[in-house]
């Protein structure tokens, strides 16, 4: 208690000294973000809006889209401040990036939403904003974003220009039918071309020139016409308070106290605590306990009305029922449900064990609670006879994977033995008895060690991609022969301008998915950019390749490879292995095996005494029984030694690129 009461006041002192509002600078080692340091409650004893003000024509629901690292959380700071929103402050970077994560590396994890009070032409307007994620791997929060929007804010760096994330998040807004506002930022840079990126965006998207805005999110110039655009150009949502309630839930957050936060959009009607509401997914009954708006932080008011963006808790215990894409209505009045979304498809599985099986529940409850926040993640239990049990876990790329163990680390203080990255591969099988025991003839295989046989299968099918790769033009030789190496076909090439090339390729998803983007920005000097899709299954002749140590096989360092590539990849991971591996008092012998067949090896020699050291001259014999008796004992040490594998080795070794 006297620690609670302690605490209490350190944060009242420190709230006094921030002014209304601002975000709090906190000290170190508090993590960021809505954890354990925020009051629980937090939301309880404000004052409630009353948002019956704001008819649907004063509406106005965007998103701010762009390629990784061209302004958009910058530019959603100045909205926010600009709109008294926050208070101008030094604190104002990232204020919408929540997690440590996101601030750490100054990137965009997950989608926030902020509802934004703008006085424009003596009209109060009630602006909602999501600020979205620039990575291609969270191109789904995007994606989920638009669904809540009439309208969208390109924003387009004016030193690098259109980058392929650009292109396609562009085209995202453009198929949903959204207003575009292109806005080119960064003009205040010194190597700054507005002129040049204008032109870009006019041969690119048919957008006219006398349409770009021209700002500087970091300085605040011409941030004020962005708002007067958006309220001009984007249309008010289409709905009626009318109607009978109709909400949309586009994303969903846990809190340990009160259960599922879900963010929802409505398209008809009104709610208000104490409604009785159903979820056309799971057919479910709930009572709502607070509706409110997001400031960014949580502001509950008495209803939230048609057209409007906001929070609802309603009791749901777990994240799954809040799926995302579900549509709510209430008790008795049920409505046509909305589209939704296409469910997140993981692209990259890899195995997660502890590092010691002693935390294995700690593991299993730490990703229980993160994968209420981020749904995208799929788990399936996996054992393996090397690192004990464990989980098989779908990621939609390895950016995703990466940001996902950071955050077990931070916010959970849980370290963890990733195992190499693969793709998903389908089997169409041949064997009778194998389609009796699946049920199906066509099976998707997601652990290298469950490959089945050739024998069994009548042809192995692996996933591709569209990637769009957006580069200066002197590096396309390179980039091509790059693109050819990995297997890809050419589909497309465009000029953007004289200066950039904008390329199509079919990839082979596993070409890609380790280290395909190093490689890229190391040939193009870190210009070029790169953004991929789905693009479905295509027939490929695959093998599966085990690596083995002293002739036993170890699973996790399996891999399923094209028939061309085995010779190269086997003796390309046996030298990688040799430097990784440290070195025992026996030899080890590291041999890749295709079946029965080894296609390479490599010998990691042992660590020996000089025994003869002590002879000076003398018979010959004398020196041999001394090396005769050494290697009996190092062949015992073989037979009873065991090799340990380091546990960065996994991803380490899979990297074509050496570390130099």
């Amino acid at each position: 208690m006297a620690l609670a009461g302690r605490t209490g006041m350190w944060w009242a002192r420190l709230r006094s000294r921030c002014p209304a509002a601002a975000p709090i600078c906190l000290p170190p080692g508090l993590p960021a973000g809505p954890v354990a340091w925020e009051r629980p409650y937090s939301s309880r004893g404000k004052e409630k809006l009353d948002m019956s003000t704001y008819p649907v024509e004063s509406i106005r629901n965007f998103s701010i889209i762009a390629h990784v690292d061209h302004g958009k959380s910058t530019l959603a700071d100045r909205l926010l401040e600009i709109t008294g929103t926050i208070a101008k402050t030094e604190c104002n970077k990232q204020v919408l990036d929540k997690l440590q994560v996101e601030r750490e590396r100054g990137i965009t994890v997950k989608a926030q939403s902020a509802s934004l009070f703008y006085n424009h032409e003596g009209v109060n307007y009630l602006l909602n904003l999501i600020d979205t994620p620039g990575h291609v791997d969270f191109s789904y929060e995007v994606s989920r974003s638009l669904s809540a929007c009439q309208g969208v804010i390109l924003v387009v760096d004016a030193n690098e220009g259109i980058q392929a994330q650009t292109v396609a998040n562009f085209y995202l807004a453009f198929e949903a039918q959204l207003a575009i506002i292109p806005v080119i930022n960064k003009i205040d840079l010194k190597n700054a071309d507005p002129g040049r990126v204008e032109k870009q965006i006019e041969k690119l998207f048919d957008i006219p020139i006398e349409e770009c805005i021209r700002i500087s999110a970091k300085k605040g110039t011409n941030v004020e016409k962005v708002l007067q655009k958006v309220i001009e150009k984007i249309p008010p949502p289409q709905c009626n308070t009318a109607d009978p309630l109709k909400a949309l839930v586009f994303d969903s957050t846990f809190d340990h106290y009160r259960g599922v936060v879900a963010n929802i959009a409505l398209f008809g009607g009104e709610i208000q605590k104490g409604h009785k509401i159903v979820s056309a997914h799971t057919k479910k009954r709930y009572e709502v306990n607070e509706v409110g708006i997001l400031t960014p932080n949580e502001q509950p008011t008495h209803k939230l009305y048609a057209g409007q963006v906001g929070y609802l808790i309603a009791g749901m215990k777990d994240v799954t029922e809040a799926q995302i894409g579900d549509t709510l209505f209430l008790y008795k009045q049920p409505v046509e449900p909305l589209p939704g979304f296409k469910s997140a498809k993981p692209m990259v599985f890899a195995g997660m064990y502890p590092v010691d099986q002693t935390e294995y529940n700690n593991l299993k409850s730490a990703l229980e609670r993160l994968t209420l926040n981020d749904s995208s993640v799929t788990v399936h239990r996996d054992s393996s006879l090397a690192l004990g049990a464990g989980w098989r876990l779908g990621f939609l790329g390895l950016l995703h994977m990466e940001v996902f163990n950071q955050r077990l680390e931070q916010e959970y203080n849980i370290s963890v033995i990733l195992t190499a990255p693969t793709v998903p591969y389908k089997a169409v099988l041949s064997s009778a008895k194998l389609i009796k025991e699946y049920g199906k003839a066509e099976i998707t295989i997601i652990n290298p060690a469950q490959f089945p046989d050739k024998f069994s299968v009548s042809e192995y099918l692996e996933p591709t991609v569209l990637g769009t790769i957006v580069t200066p033009h002197e590096y396309i030789g390179k980039i091509i022969t790059l693109c050819q190496d990995r297997r890809a076909v050419q589909k497309d090439m465009v000029y953007i301008d004289e200066h950039r090339v904008m390329l199509k390729y079919l990839f082979p998803l596993n070409e890609i998915v380790v280290d395909f983007y190093d490689a890229l920005k190391s040939l193009s000097s870190g210009y070029a950019s790169f953004d991929y899709e789905d693009a479905g299954y295509q027939a490929a002749d695959l093998i599966k390749m085990d690596i083995l140590l002293n002739g036993n096989p170890v699973e996790e360092l399996a891999t399923v490879i094209h028939n061309d590539k085995a010779y190269a990849t086997g003796k390309f991971l046996c030298e990688r292995l040799k430097d990784t591996i440290p070195r025992q008092l026996f030899e080890i012998a590291i041999q890749a095996a295709v079946g029965k067949k080894i296609i390479a090896r490599e010998t990691l020699k042992a660590y020996r005494k000089n025994v003869v050291a002590k002879c000076y001259g003398g018979d010959i014999t004398r020196r041999m029984k001394l090396l005769k008796r050494q290697a009996e004992g190092k062949k015992l040490m073989r037979k009873i030694g065991n090799v340990e594998v380091p546990r960065d080795a996994f991803i380490r070794v899979l990297k074509r690129q050496t570390d130099k």
